[in-house]
This record gives C-alpha cells, sequence and structure tokens, in this order.
C-alpha cells in the first residue's frame, strides 16, 4: 500500500516570475493545494524535502501529511510535479486534499512479474495493453502498483482486467472483458522470393558472306 510520509509546508502570498526566482532561490518550490471545501492555497515546499519524497517512492500514487504551519496537518495526494524540459529541475508542484474517510480515484501502474511460458518456451511475445488501471479505494487502501504474475501463460493465453489481483477494498470500474497482457506468437518474416531469371535469348549466327578475291597482280588487265 502507498506509504503515507510527512512533509512541511507554508504559506505563500508573493506571487508572480519575481516572486518565483526569489524562492527557487531560497531553496523552496512554490506550490497548491486544493480540493476538499476549502479553496486553492498557494503554498512553498523545500526542494530537498520534496526531492526526497519523490527519490523514495515506490509508485506513481504518494500519500502526503502535509503539515502547513499555523494551520494544522492535511492529508493530500501528490497530484503533480512539473518539471523543467532542461534538466529536470522541479518548478512547481499540486497537492489534492483528501479526506481518509473518503473513497478516492487513482491510476495504478500495472507490473507484470515473471517469465511467460509461452516466451521462455516457444520464443513468443509479451504484450501489455494496459499501462495502469483506474481504481476506486478508501486512501490507507491504495496500492502503489498492481503485480500481476505472468509466468503461466502461454502462446494466445491473456489475462482481462477481470483477472487482475485487486488488493482488498479496491475495485475498478474498467471493463472486465479488455484485454491486460497476453502472449502472442513470434512473427517469422518470409524469406523473399527470388526472381526466375528470365531466359537468355539464344545466340543467333548468320554466316559471314565471302566476298570474291581479287585476281592476282591486283589489278585487271586492259583488253588488247
Amino acid at each position: 500500500m502507498a506509504k503515507q510520509v510527512k512533509l512541511t509546508a507554508t504559506r505563500r502570498s508573493a506571487v508572480g516570475r519575481s516572486a518565483v526566482r526569489k524562492l527557487k532561490a531560497g531553496g523552496s518550490i512554490p506550490a497548491v493545494i486544493y480540493g476538499g471545501k476549502t479553496e486553492p492555497q498557494a503554498l512553498q515546499v523545500g526542494r530537498r524535502d520534496i526531492s526526497n519524497i519523490l527519490s523514495h517512492a515506490s509508485g506513481e500514487n504518494v500519500l502526503i501529511e502535509l503539515e502547513i504551519e499555523g494551520e494544522g496537518s492535511r492529508t493530500a495526494l501528490l497530484q503533480e510535479v512539473q518539471h523543467s524540459p532542461l534538466g529536470g529541475d522541479i518548478l512547481h508542484v499540486d497537492f489534492h486534499a483528501i479526506s481518509m474517510d473518503q473513497m478516492i480515484e487513482a491510476d495504478v501502474p500495472i507490473e507484470p512479474v515473471g517469465i511467460p511460458e509461452g516466451v521462455k518456451t516457444f520464443g513468443g511475445l509479451l504484450e501489455q495493453n494496459i499501462r495502469s488501471l483506474a481504481i476506486e479505494c478508501l486512501p490507507k487502501d491504495l496500492p502503489d502498483v498492481i503485480t500481476v504474475d505472468v509466468s503461466h501463460l502461454n502462446i494466445a493465453d491473456s489475462i482481462h482486467v477481470r483477472d487482475l489481483p485487486l488488493p482488498d477494498g479496491v475495485t475498478t470500474r474498467v471493463q472486465p472483458d479488455l484485454t491486460a497482457l497476453s502472449v502472442v506468437a513470434p512473427t517469422v518474416e518470409a524469406e523473399p522470393t527470388v526472381a526466375a531469371e528470365a531466359p537468355a535469348a539464344p545466340e543467333v549466327i548468320t554466316a559471314k558472306k565471302e566476298e570474291p578475291e581479287a585476281p592476282a597482280g591486283g589489278a585487271k588487265e586492259a583488253k588488247k
């Protein structure tokens, strides 16, 4: 299940590019928390703190116990982290406030485990049609990942959504008949066919016409 980690944040009043530059120069990252029954709040969190949380996260969904200075704590999901396209520095963080006794929705990655029999023995290919699954659960039941044992799959075998081993308390509204994983036969490339060579045209040998021999002396004698 997703671990709940603690993070300290403070209210942020200054906005705009210059304020954000000063914020980042001081080692902080702009953030916002929304959801619940309160208006969105502009916050700031430590760059080192949020980087440490991300580096130890085992999945995409991270539960945060957000301690806002002077306001107490709020439970939130780390909803989105914006990175710089150059260098990958963290630019902004979004938190989604949740209640521990209310159902939440999240996308959880599906992770196949093992080598399918059809791949190991017959050279087949494992195809993953669904990378993540939309689920519903209480925050305490939120899984980091849904692991699926695929070692028993042979050629033409499939695992559908209804076959996925969802943890207790976790449900999905995704159509149960959709194929999540399958093993397909290896593709065999047809050998290129060699075009039949056209028969060579028969060689026609023509007899060379013999030229008349010239008279001896090389000149015609005059009549007398």
